[in-house]
């Protein structure tokens, strides 16, 4: 079924359509609501509270973007609020992850090259544990960011939609989230002979 029929006939209510939509699209917003979330009974209520959003709201969908990207914005929004509900330290400013720099531009950390594949020194699974150790230091809204265009490939305007601001503003806090994550990782790799 394509975009344009599963839209019809959600507007219209038609329960086999809501189906639809729940079985093609519930696996990857659950993994999107996990990534956030980080505990399995909450991102499993985040998805089951977004696709009930979905339903109840379904009128409000114009239709100027795709059915997917509209369903992601309402999952991340739901798994925002619950992971804002949850007690948890102030936000602290990225800054203080991102490279420094010398007067004359240059960085003031030395960054090992990575000219050369990371995984012949250390396993991929430890990368990417490493990885999405950094991901979480990040700030919610850089975290966000990178989550979305990164992980879960999405575009830049989709992006933009699902978190509310401007395509230029992802942009920016993609750049400055993935300066941060360099910073972050590069310690681990400081041993790392390229």
């Amino acid at each position: 079924m394509d975009d344009a029929a599963l839209v019809e006939g959600l507007r219209a209510g038609d329960g086999t359509v809501f189906e639809t939509l729940v079985r093609t699209y519930g696996g990857r917003l659950l993994a999107v609501a996990r990534r956030v979330l980080h505990n399995e009974e909450d991102a499993r209520d985040a998805v089951q509270d977004a696709f009930i959003n979905a339903f109840r709201h379904r009128a409000s969908f114009k239709g100027d973007a795709l059915i997917s990207t509209w369903l992601h914005s309402i999952v991340v929004n739901s798994a925002l609020m619950r992971l804002r509900s949850r007690t948890r330290k102030a936000e602290e400013p990225i800054e203080d992850y991102l490279p420094r720099f010398l007067p004359d531009g240059h960085h003031a950390e030395s960054f090992p090259s990575w000219t050369e594949p990371v995984d012949q020194a250390l396993s991929r699974k430890e990368t990417a544990r490493m990885v999405r150790a950094a991901i979480e230091e990040l700030p919610e809204t850089y975290r966000t960011v990178v989550l979305l265009r990164d992980i879960e490939g999405l575009s830049t305007e989709e992006t933009a939609k699902i978190v509310d601001t401007t395509p230029n503003a992802v942009k920016i806090r993609l750049h400055r989230g993935r300066m941060a994550l360099r910073t972050l990782i590069a310690p681990h790799l400081a041993g790392v002979t390229t």
